[in-house]
Formats: C-alpha cells, sequence, structure tokens
C-alpha cells in the first residue's frame, strides 16, 4: 500500500476513489508547519536561518501520516501543482524524515491540473522530485514577508499609535488605493463643450453626427473650452449648408481573449457577478476539488491558481468539438487558437483556468450546483470555449461631412458599427470596468443609408456643456489589474492581499469601489516619507522578479535576502533616532487635504477656529490620529480624523457647542458637542457633566431635543419583572442595543427598542434569551438588526447578525455581508444584489417597497461619563504581530 498525501479532505475523498485499495490517500489540512509568530523565527545572523512551528491541529495529522508510512510501501505526495503546493509537500518530507519514519522507503512527487480520474492516474503514471527550486522561491518569500512584517510593524507601533501592520506587497497596494484618492483630491474639474448636429438623409433618415474640425484644424478631445466658444460654432452650424463628402465601410475582426488566469477571473468574478477576489477563490477551490455529479464525485475546472493562458492539445480539441456541436461550423477557425503569456516568468503556471470537460455545459451540471458555483462555472466554460472560437467581423463606418457657412468651413462625423458575424460573441464578451470603453462591438450602433457627395439637411444643433471628472476609485477588479500590470505581487496572493487591507481596517468597500480609510492613509504616508524606497512600484517588482527568478534556479535565494536586508536593515536602524515631530510634520505636510480640508469662506485651515491663535495639527493619542490645536491645554480642540471630513469636519471645526435646550427636571442645559471620537450630546458642564455617544447611523443633524433627552435617560429603567420582582432596564452598549436583568444580558433588534419596549415584551425577550441556554445561541434564526422593507416578490429583508458576520435575509436565503460592510450601512439596493447574487436570481427593478430604514446600529457604551471609540488593536510586542 502506498500513502498519497493532499492538502484537503474533500480533495483526498475524490482520489481515494480514483485509486482504489492499493493507496491511503490523507489530507493536510494546508501547510502543516509556519514560522512562530515571534521575534527570531528568522535569523539573519545566522544566514537566515528558519524556525518551523507545528500547531496542535497540525501535529494530530502528521501522526496520523507518519503512522500510515510506517506499514506503507511508498510515500507520494500529490499536493497542489503549484509554489505553495510544493512547499507543503517539503514541510510534509522534512517533517516525516526528521521522525525516522521514511527508512529506504521510495518518495514520489505527482502533480495534476485537474481532478479528473484520467488526470490523476496519467500523473501517477509520471512522478517526479520535489522541484527545488520552486521550494526555495517559497522560502524566500516567507522570509522577505516575515523581515518586513516584523521589523517594520513595531516601527509603526512606536512612531505612529493605531496602525496595525505593514507588509512587503500589502504596503504597495494600499499605496496604490491612496495615491488614487490623493488624485482624485488634486484634481481641478475643468468645462469643455460638444458640438453635434441631427442630420437628415434625402431618404428622411436621421442621424447625428458630431464636431471634429473647424478654422481649418482638428479638434483635439474637450478642445472646447468655454460656452462662448461652444456658441460662435452653434451659429457656424445652424447656418450651414451640409454635404457628405466620404463614406468609408472598413471591415474590422475582433479576436477572442484567452481562457482565465487567476487574475482575469477575479477580475470577471467582480465585474459580471459582483464577487469579491476572495468569493471567487472560494468558490472556485470547490469546483476544482469536485462536485458530487450524479453519484461520482468530480472536478469541473482546472486549478485555479495559475498564469499561464494556454490550454492542453486536448482540452483545445475538446473545445473545437464543443463550438462544432453547440454553435456550429462556421464558429470554428480553421487552426485551434494558441496564447502566450504575459507573465514576466510563468514557469509556476501550468495550464489556464478552464472546465474538465466542455461536455459538460452549466445546464448540464446546473442541478448539482448551488447560485454562485453555478454562475462561476459558466463563467469558466463559456470563456473557454470562447477563446476556440472564430473571430467576430464587424463592419465600420465612417461618415465625413462638410458644414458649409458663407467662407466659414467645419468638419463632422457620424460613425457606426454594425456585426456582420458574432463569431465568439456568440458565447462570451468582456465586460469593462468604470471609465473603461464598451467591449461589445457596437458602441455606435448603426447608421442609415448615406451616400458620397448628397447633401444633408440640418435638423437641430446641439451644444452641450461637460466638466471633467476626476479618476475613478479602484474597484477590486481594476486594482487587481493594476498590480499585475505594475509586477506586485503575484496573482495567487492577490485576494488574501485584499483582505489583509480590509480586516487592517485600511480601507473600506463601498459600492464596489475601495475608499482609503484615515487609519490606512496615515500609515501610507509614513511609508512614503521615511520607507520610500520598500513601498515604490518598481522596486517591488524588481524584487517580485528576482523571486520568478529562483523558481527558474536563476538566482540563489539566499542572496537576494542578504542584499534586501543590508538596505532595510539600515533603514529600520535610522528610524530609531526619528522624533515624533518629525513624523507628524511629514505627515501634516502630505495629508494636507486630509487633514486640513478647505474651509468654505477661505480662511487659512490651518488655523484654530475656536482660539484663532493656535495651529492645527496631526496628534498621535493611545487609539490613533487626531488633530488638535496647539494651544493645548488653553484650547483643547480636537478633531477626530476620518476618510470622510470634508464637510462634516468643517461643520465640526469651530467645536463650539450647540445648545438643543434645557433638561425640564435639572434646568442644565443640554448640547450637542463633537469631540475626538465623533458627535455626542451633554447635559451640564464640568468633569460631572453628563455624556452620551450618538450611535451609529444617528447624524449630529437629525438631534433634537427629545433625542437628546432619550440619549441621556439611558439606562431606562421599564419595570419589575414580574417573577424576580428585580428591575429590567433598556440601555446601548458596545455590542449595541441590550435589556439587563439580575444581571444578564439579551439582545434588543433596534435603537428604537430601547425607548419604546414596554414591559411585556421585555420578560418575553428575557426568557426567549434564557431558553437558549447558556451563551444564548440558539439553532433558531438571529434577530433582525434591523428591516430594510419587502422583497419585490414578498416577504421582509432583514439584516441579521449571524455566527460568521452580518448577513441579510430573505425568506430561506441568507447573503453574508461583504468584509469591511457595516450592518448599519445596508441599503436595499445592495441586499437585492446580494440576494440575488445568492440565489441566482436577478432582482425585479422597481418593484421593492423600501421600509423605512431603521437608523439603529451598534454604538459605543452611552452609560459612559465621556464619549468613547473603539480602540484600535495595539500589539505590545513584536510577537503580537500578524503576518504581513
Amino acid at each position: 500500500m502506498n500513502v498519497v498525501v493532499v492538502e484537503s479532505p474533500a480533495k483526498a475523498k475524490t482520489i481515494n476513489k480514483y485509486l482504489g485499495p492499493g493507496y491511503k490517500v490523507l489530507a493536510s489540512f494546508g501547510h502543516i508547519r509556519d514560522l512562530p509568530a515571534k521575534d527570531g523565527s528568522v535569523r539573519p545572523d545566522e544566514d537566515f536561518e528558519m524556525s518551523w512551528e507545528v500547531d496542535s491541529a497540525s501535529a494530530k495529522r502528521i501522526k496520523d501520516i507518519a503512522d500510515a508510512v510506517k506499514s506503507s510501501d511508498g510515500l507520494i505526495l500529490a499536493t497542489d501543482p503549484d509554489r505553495e503546493g510544493e512547499a507543503i509537500s517539503w514541510h510534509v518530507l522534512d517533517v516525516l524524515k526528521k521522525k525516522k519514519v521514511l527508512g529506504d522507503k521510495p518518495v514520489q512527487r505527482v502533480v495534476f491540473n485537474a481532478i479528473t480520474k484520467s488526470a490523476v492516474l496519467d500523473a501517477m503514471r509520471n512522478p517526479r522530485d520535489i522541484d527545488i527550486a520552486l521550494v526555495d522561491a517559497y522560502l524566500a518569500r516567507r522570509a522577505l514577508d516575515y523581515l518586513v512584517g516584523f521589523n517594520l510593524s513595531p516601527v509603526l507601533w512606536r512612531k505612529l499609535p493605531g496602525a496595525r501592520s505593514a507588509g512587503r506587497v500589502q504596503s504597495v497596494s494600499l499605496r496604490l488605493v491612496c495615491d488614487r484618492e490623493a488624485e482624485i483630491e488634486r484634481f481641478v474639474s475643468e468645462e469643455y463643450w460638444n458640438l453635434s448636429a441631427l442630420l437628415k438623409t434625402p431618404r428622411g433618415d436621421e442621424f447625428e453626427a458630431r464636431l471634429v474640425s473647424a478654422d481649418g484644424k482638428r479638434l483635439a478631445p474637450k478642445a472646447i473650452g468655454n460656452g462662448e466658444e461652444a456658441n460662435r460654432l452653434k451659429t457656424l452650424l445652424d447656418g450651414a449648408s451640409y454635404r457628405v463628402e466620404s463614406v468609408e465601410a472598413k471591415p474590422t475582426r475582433r479576436n477572442p481573449s484567452p481562457p482565465f488566469t487567476t487574475s482575469t477571473l477575479q477580475q470577471a468574478a467582480s465585474s459580471k457577478l459582483g464577487f469579491s477576489a476572495s468569493r471567487t477563490m472560494q468558490v472556485a477551490q470547490k469546483l476544482y476539488e469536485g462536485i458530487d455529479i450524479g453519484g461520482e464525485t468530480v472536478g469541473l475546472i482546472t486549478y485555479m491558481r495559475t498564469d499561464g493562458v494556454q490550454m492542453a492539445p486536448e482540452a483545445i480539441d475538446a473545445a473545437r468539438r464543443a463550438v462544432a456541436e453547440q454553435f456550429g461550423a462556421r464558429y470554428v477557425p480553421e487552426k485551434p487558437r494558441l496564447y502566450s503569456t504575459k507573465a514576466k516568468n510563468a514557469q509556476e503556471a501550468h495550464e489556464a483556468i478552464r472546465p474538465t470537460s466542455f461536455d459538460r455545459t452549466p445546464d448540464q451540471v446546473k442541478r448539482y450546483l448551488d447560485p454562485d458555483q453555478l454562475r462561476l462555472y459558466d463563467l469558466v466554460w463559456k470563456r473557454g470555449i470562447a477563446s476556440q472560437m472564430a473571430s467576430a467581423e464587424i463592419e465600420r463606418t465612417t461618415v465625413e461631412i462638410e458644414a458649409a457657412n458663407g467662407k466659414d468651413r467645419a468638419g463632422l462625423r457620424a460613425t457606426g458599427s454594425v456585426i456582420r458575424f458574432d463569431g465568439f460573441i456568440a458565447a462570451y464578451t468582456d465586460q469593462k470596468e468604470d471609465g473603461e470603453q464598451s467591449d461589445d462591438g457596437d458602441e455606435d450602433g448603426r447608421l442609415p443609408e448615406i451616400n458620397a457627395n448628397e447633401a444633408v439637411a440640418k435638423q437641430k444643433v446641439n451644444a452641450t456643456q461637460h466638466f471633467t471628472e476626476p479618476p475613478p476609485r479602484y474597484s477590486e477588479a481594476s486594482l487587481i489589474k493594476k498590480m499585475e500590470e505594475l509586477g506586485i505581487g503575484r496573482p495567487s496572493t492577490y485576494a488574501a492581499t485584499l483582505a489583509t487591507l480590509r480586516d487592517r481596517e485600511y480601507i473600506t468597500i463601498d459600492k464596489r469601489k475601495l475608499i482609503p480609510e484615515a487609519k490606512g492613509r496615515l500609515v501610507t504616508a509614513f511609508l512614503e516619507s521615511f520607507f520610500t524606497r520598500y513601498v515604490e512600484y518598481d522596486f517591488t517588482a524588481d524584487l517580485e522578479e528576482k523571486l520568478d527568478k529562483i523558481s527558474a534556479g536563476e538566482l540563489d535565494w539566499k542572496q537576494v535576502l542578504r542584499d534586501f536586508w543590508k538596505d532595510f536593515f539600515s533603514q529600520i536602524e535610522d528610524t530609531k533616532e526619528l522624533r515624533v515631530t518629525n513624523v507628524l510634520d511629514a505627515l501634516n505636510e502630505e495629508l494636507a487635504p486630509l487633514v486640513f480640508p478647505k474651509r468654505e469662506d477661505g480662511s487659512d485651515p490651518r488655523v484654530c477656529q475656536v482660539c484663532g491663535t493656535g495651529k492645527l495639527s496631526l496628534k498621535l493619542g493611545k487609539f490613533g490620529a487626531f488633530v488638535g490645536c496647539s494651544n493645548y491645554p488653553e484650547c483643547n480642540f480636537t478633531r477626530q480624523l476620518s476618510a470622510d471630513n470634508g464637510s462634516d469636519a468643517e461643520a465640526a471645526a469651530s467645536n463650539e457647542p450647540q445648545s438643543l435646550g434645557k433638561d425640564p427636571h435639572t434646568g442644565e442645559e443640554i448640547t450637542l458637542r463633537s469631540g475626538r471620537f465623533g458627535p455626542y450630546v451633554q447635559r451640564g458642564d464640568g468633569k460631572e457633566a453628563k455624556r452620551a455617544s450618538l450611535p451609529k447611523g444617528w447624524t449630529p443633524a437629525s438631534i433634537d431635543h427629545e433625542k437628546a433627552l432619550a440619549l441621556l435617560s439611558l439606562p431606562r429603567d421599564i419595570g419589575q419583572h414580574p417573577e424576580s420582582g428585580k428591575m429590567i432596564s433598556a440601555g446601548i452598549g458596545r455590542y449595541g442595543p441590550f435589556l439587563l436583568h439580575d444581571g444578564g444580558y439579551a439582545n434588543l433588534e433596534t435603537v428604537e427598542d430601547v425607548f419604546s419596549i414596554g414591559l411585556n415584551r421585555a420578560v418575553t425577550v428575557i426568557a426567549d434569551k434564557q431558553s437558549k441556554g447558556p451563551g444564548g445561541r440558539s439553532r433558531g434564526t438571529p434577530a433582525a438588526l434591523k428591516t430594510l422593507g419587502d422583497h419585490p416578490d414578498g416577504g421582509p429583508i432583514t439584516v441579521r447578525d449571524g455566527k460568521y458576520g452580518p448577513y441579510v435575509n430573505w425568506g430561506k436565503v441568507n447573503a453574508t455581508l461583504p468584509k469591511g460592510k457595516a450592518a448599519d450601512s445596508v441599503t436595499m439596493e445592495e441586499a437585492l444584489v446580494l440576494i440575488a447574487d445568492k440565489a441566482g436570481k436577478t432582482p425585479t427593478k422597481g418593484k421593492a417597497k423600501a421600509a423605512k430604514t431603521t437608523k439603529a446600529a451598534k454604538s459605543d457604551d452611552a452609560k459612559a461619563t465621556k464619549p468613547k471609540a473603539k480602540a484600535a488593536a495595539k500589539p505590545k510586542t513584536a510577537s503580537k504581530a500578524k503576518k504581513a
């Protein structure tokens, strides 16, 4: 019997069926050991020796593998066919050697790109040794990431409180997002005008032509910069006669894109399906590892971590046969299409991502897949088959028209495209990101019959004013595309990198756009000021290329580490003498638009509006950065630093309390204020004043005397429990609205419930909580945080908090919110899209009856004597750092 080691138990189960009784297939569950999260795991002074640690779960799996190997005839390492898979095999082999269980038993390494019986059996017939060059590349990457993360992160903790970590690829990716935001802030919109004429042919057909030349010269795009010039040209066109100078119909061909790589799959799934990069990889992993198809478990797609764009010859033949069967012989090109990769070093890339069988159409496997799996498989199948289809044949017509008004002349142009043969478009078309040109091949529409030298009649001249727009924020798809273009990171790591940025609260995602948080911009500005080289795009790309050369056996991995460490260590040492004032001066300069937004009255945004003489500056506190006055403590003005300072910061800049009235019982004045941790209400003055933070979702503009009194009255006594005789009270705490009775807590659905719930319902809520036992967890549906309204097909849509985070619920459909998306910020439109994605249905437009949105959300404890903010996690030692 031979022992076969794979990575996942799902894969182990499938492969065991393929191989039969002569093999025992065991799973390593991914990596079995890693570098301990503490200083000294990589030791540069010992030529980068590395210490590895096996956790308790992995130790048990290793024991099971070792016990099986003892009584086996040999060991077959069949982990994934990439660098990480090679490293897992190397780790398993190294541990087994140290346990001395192998003896002289043969050890073989096999790789397969698809989990099908034929692919697995073919791999077993062609074993090889472990690829040491790939292992070296893994070791170099792991060491570099550790050295950057565990040396740079402590610098951030000391010099920039509130910052959580830095990383070799993570920080450069964050810089891309922050640089785009700075570019948007610096953008100055400019006016421009477009002129066009609606014309009619002698046959009575209308078409539109745009102005392209005037005064004897061509007009560049956006060349008409003001209304005066636009009106002059409009007058010329209004009084002109029009004649067609030429009509040119030019046939063009569009070729299909290659099959998916990891990067292009993530981009397409984002654009077409709305999937995050991590969700795409989760679904693709399942499709690769195997789906039960009528009693047989089979992988539906090939390995999904690859930068290769070519399919195997047998797959190309199968695709061409499928094209003929599905679309007809005309759609099969004369010769197979061959593609070449654009990656700088693609030796670890195998096939592109494709269906394991083109005969398994999406319709045939639909009943075996959940909605997300079906949509992604449909995408892979269509892109794969389209890559071997005939070109689309498009006829593009260009009509040049002369406008004559006395001695003045102007030129107009009309264009149109007609698809004469759809070719591959019948199967798949790309969908572009915001700001990119459409790729449908018919963007200009069809023109009517127009002949050269004939006169056309003017119907109307249009002059439209426009303003240039800033570049769009990155989406996950466009950021991945940009990272790939620059050579930053590798496609297999993009999803993890984006997840890290969200988890560190460096970025948020709103309507699929990546928005840098203030914390993320501070970290980027700090690194650009004091570690410039290590967030430069060229430097990072050059290091990636060296790592690729290690994979190819062209560079020594330890020499690459030595070269890197020498300069990096010197830079780290230099920061020990760095003063906090130096850091603040650099950040004030680098982040001026964020820290000191322009004021409507045109006054100096750095002058304190409270004392009038102090200068505003960034300050560093226990929980991060904020804006404060240089005249502290005489002037105690502070302002929270946020990514959307703008008008909110302007409104709060005066720091003057806004009177809301007096407390009817105490006669003390109630005021609305803005503090370092956001807006709050206060009753009275001095240290004994009662304060309450505004719950998330409650804006300062919505706070009146009644709401302020309600907040300041918390906790609110509801009444005595009929059985215990003890008081039941309601309040708002760190984890949201709650009931308190006899030392026990029960969650309420909304903030409004805190102020309106009566005794009978309170007793019911407490009884329900007690029935769930310790911890309050039941197997039922969690209580709704808020109700968004009714679904077009009937039934309420609610936002709930489950075991794995917040989600939206409609009937039996539960759709998890994207990471970084707060439960209180979900809109009905977003919820419909999430539910449709999960259920595989398109929401009906215009039918949603949005209920009044509950503004309740979790807030900081309103019972506190001063406003609080959630403290950012602050590691105390380097041993608490997470991997970058």
